[in-house]
């Protein structure tokens, strides 16, 4: 990597990146997307890292991590009010720092009024966008204003604005015109090649952790991972997978749910689809035997090591992406690079990962203008998925070829040094002024 400039001050530059998530506490892209990119920045500049869910303690513990809990005194109060709380912490300690980089809503707040209290650029990292997820008032309730003022005023305020893909780049000039184009930048999400690569054929441990999870290896496989919210789409999912032959497994590595009725609501879509298969329909989660086992249909609703995940989606035929909403989806990019090929949306960032007919299938959906990105046709967008599943399973040997693809595509375009080097080139711009 070519050189960032000292600190004014004294020695290397300071970066302090904000974010809700960090390890051990890591919910979905974001927060893997900090881990990674903190630890290839660490190698060119000094790295601060502020985060919540408390203080970090442990020999596991990356140097410059400072976790935050919420104040006592707003604990019961509304999530948002809580977030603030954190973000004011955060600013107040950031002095000193030359650059400051935040992530999600959650922590823009402190990069914003860190930058106006100490006169530190803020750069803004977007991997989604609040007015394009109005679900998000079913968890947060009035917060939703909140956290949706807070983004905004970050956005409108920071000296450089990132887009983990050109469709969020572009969603982000609609959403927000005010915005400078000239500091909007692009740079995608990035990939752990190491730690995300199939297991050698017949690896023990990787057939023992699945088989005990109630996936038979033999058996063809769709698997979705993500959290139980609606821009995941998992829904529709449910819906699709009832169009699939029966002998072709349904793998859900779920959790995390937004909002109970959204959970109750996926409850009963895995009841029905495992009645539809000659199930039992109850609703428990991934075991040998169980009402899963007998239907093919296969609920892991606790969050994977990542090795356990990496044998699960190397047993698996297609990983399948049904989001409505998805600036990029690093999701997608593991499965490439274990090998698998991939079925999305074509929506968001999707397309820029997904090479239609060479690493997966994409799959068209006419959306909603609202902000929802709720399907206009929603049966049509169900068959459609359902008919682009069929196709890659009915085919072994060329979902194989996808997945060879989908991992070279990963090891040349999505690196996480290569993520590194265009992060510190948005630096160096908003350094420059």
């Amino acid at each position: 990597m070519s050189t960032l400039p000292s600190s004014p001050t004294t020695g290397p530059l300071r970066v302090d990146l904000l974010t809700r998530e960090y390890p051990p506490h890591v919910y979905g892209g974001a927060g893997v997307h900090v881990a990674e990119l903190s630890a290839v920045l660490r190698r060119h500049v000094d790295v601060r890292v502020r985060c919540f869910d408390g203080p970090r303690t442990g020999a596991d513990t990356a140097p410059g991590v400072t976790g935050y809990a919420v104040p006592a005194e707003l604990a019961g109060a509304n999530a948002a009010l809580g977030t603030f709380g954190v973000d004011l912490a955060m600013a107040h300690d950031a002095a000193g720092a030359d650059v400051l980089h935040s992530h999600t809503w959650y922590a823009n707040l402190a990069g914003h009024l860190g930058g106006l209290l100490h006169g530190t650029p803020h750069v803004v990292t977007a991997h989604s966008l609040e007015p394009l997820r109005p679900w998000k008032a079913e968890q947060l309730g009035g917060g939703y204003a909140l956290s949706s003022w807070a983004e905004r005023t970050a956005y409108l305020g920071a000296a450089g604005v990132v887009a983990v893909s050109a469709g969020m780049r572009a969603d982000i000039l609609r959403v927000y015109p005010e915005l400078d184009p000239d500091r909007v930048h692009v740079v995608h999400n990035g990939i752990d090649l190491a730690g995300w690569r199939r297991p050698a054929p017949g690896d023990p441990e990787a057939e023992r952790v699945v088989r005990e999870l109630g996936i038979d290896p033999e058996r063809p496989a769709v698997v979705f991972v993500g959290r139980i919210t609606r821009q995941k789409g998992l829904p529709y999912l449910l819906r699709a997978a009832a169009r699939l032959p029966r002998e072709v497994q349904v793998v859900l590595c779920a959790g995390a749910p937004d909002t109970e009725e959204l959970m109750a609501e996926v409850r009963g879509l895995v009841a029905d689809l495992r009645r539809a298969r000659g199930g039992s329909g109850g609703a428990d989660v991934a075991g040998p035997g169980g009402a899963g086992a007998e239907a093919g249909v296969v609920w892991i609703e606790q969050m994977l090591p990542r090795p356990d995940l990496v044998a699960v989606l190397a047993a698996s035929t297609v990983f399948v992406c049904p989001s409505v909403y998805e600036p990029l989806g690093i999701v997608n990019l593991e499965a490439m690079a274990v090998g698998l090929p991939v079925v999305g949306t074509a929506t968001g960032g999707i397309p820029e990962v997904v090479d239609d007919g060479v690493t997966g299938a994409l799959v068209p959906i006419e959306q909603a203008d609202d902000g929802t990105g709720t399907p206009l046709d929603p049966d049509r967008f169900v068959a459609d998925l359902a008919g682009a599943l069929e196709r890659v399973l009915a085919d072994p040997a060329r979902a194989a070829a996808m997945g060879e693809a989908g991992r070279r595509r990963a090891e040349e375009l999505f690196s996480w040094d290569a993520v590194g080097e265009r992060t510190l080139e948005v630096y160096r711009r908003v350094l420059a002024g």
